[in-house]
């Protein structure tokens, strides 16, 4: 798992480590009775060799949306930034004139004018293995992002299918009927109950399994969510305790809760008195903040969630930007902006404006999924263009 890495730098050596499990994966697949396609990772690049070898249609996968992918993509093909000035200089993206972006958000190699180096050859050889795949499953459904999806289409490869969001098809973990008395709730959802019951607003705040953020930052954050008043869930990793600051817990004890420990994010988000989501704009959190109808307060860290953060803000309008002091796309986040837009979020006119907004999006993620919705659709299509290549 990529979150035990010592950190995000060791990626592509890991990502290339991770070769020396191909004979074991082609033994197994040829044992399987049948397999009519291999769906991997977009990272394994080795994956679309085996595939290859055994004759059998490769798509990959990756975890993002087409949004991120296609402005990724023609950074790359036009480099519009490579005149600028800084990191920050905004710039019109080609094709899309009315969105404006910066170098700084994207990581390397995107946002550099002339990259070199291991990560650049990663790149090509990952651009490459795609070419060669069937098709790209996308964790994300067409009225999201219609723009991006035919962009991509018409003008890169391979062909990408929008079959989400996933965490509307997970079923709910069967419970006994026997046992559904003796089976306690989660201290979190306990606490979350008792803040229902008094009707506090809670805003959940997590950063991820992957993003690390600074002990500068943490601190920042733990600061502007005590001065905010407001009540909070704070999920952190344990060695990530001792960054909030001796005293904190203490100070806001019956107001806020940190916890240390795995929960169930959907269950959190879609409980009644969460009212907002505090996050590094992952977009396996922002699909689950907007199934659950839940606002976002955007402050992504790493990898492409500055992007993911302009869709979320910018483009969908179901949440609002923290930004940092200097109103650069990268620094630290102050505890006053923290504490600002916690109270905006919960209370403003800028928070019911995006907690409205994202109750429509929250239907249209859920019609895509039901029979006959855009992404029920689109699968059979998939499926359909699988068997075809097969055929």
């Amino acid at each position: 798992m990529t979150n035990n890495l010592p950190c995000m730098s060791s990626f592509v050596k890991f990502i290339q480590a991770t070769q020396q499990l191909q004979p074991g994966f082609e033994q197994v697949v040829r044992t399987l009775p049948s397999v009519t396609c291999i769906i991997s990772d977009g990272f394994l690049i080795w994956t679309q060799d085996s595939a290859d070898k055994l004759g059998i249609p490769r798509l990959i996968f990756y975890g993002t949306n087409i949004f991120s992918m296609t402005m990724c993509n023609i950074v790359a093909q036009f480099k519009p930034h490579a005149a600028g000035g800084t990191g920050n200089e905004v710039f019109p993206v080609p094709g899309f004139g009315r969105f404006k972006l910066t170098a700084d958000d994207f990581d390397p190699p995107f946002n550099e004018p002339d990259p070199k180096g291991p990560a650049l050859e990663f790149l090509i050889a990952q651009q490459k293995a795609m070419a060669r795949s069937r098709g790209m499953v996308v964790n994300s459904f067409y009225e999201l992002e219609p723009e991006f999806n035919d962009y991509w289409n018409r003008n890169y490869g391979p062909k990408a299918w929008l079959v989400g969001p996933f965490c509307v098809a997970k079923a709910p973990a069967p419970v006994a009927a026997s046992h559904l008395k003796m089976v306690e709730k989660p201290k979190w959802i306990q606490w979350l109950d008792a803040k229902l019951v008094v009707n506090e607003p809670v805003i959940y705040v997590s950063f991820g399994t992957q993003t690390e953020a600074s002990t500068d930052q943490f601190r920042e954050v733990a600061i502007g969510l005590e001065k905010s008043n407001k009540s909070f869930m704070w999920l952190v990793k344990p060695k990530q305790l001792q960054f909030i600051g001796a005293g904190f817990e203490e100070r806001v004890k019956g107001r806020g809760m940190v916890v240390a420990e795995w929960v169930d994010q959907m269950e959190i988000l879609k409980h009644e008195i969460v009212c907002g989501f505090l996050s590094h704009c992952g977009w396996n959190s922002m699909l689950e903040s907007m199934c659950a109808g839940v606002a976002v307060l955007a402050m992504p860290l790493m990898a492409e969630q500055h992007l993911n953060a302009r869709m979320v803000v910018e483009e969908i309008g179901m949440g609002l930007r923290l930004w940092p002091r200097e109103k650069v796309v990268r620094g630290l986040v102050g505890e006053e902006e923290v504490a600002k837009m916690v109270v905006e979020l919960m209370e403003g006119d800028g928070g019911r404006r995006v907690r409205k907004r994202v109750k429509e999006v929250g239907e249209k993620a859920y019609g895509a999924m039901k029979e006959g919705g855009s992404s029920s659709m689109m699968l059979d299509s998939l499926i359909d263009h699988v068997c075809g290549v097969l055929n």
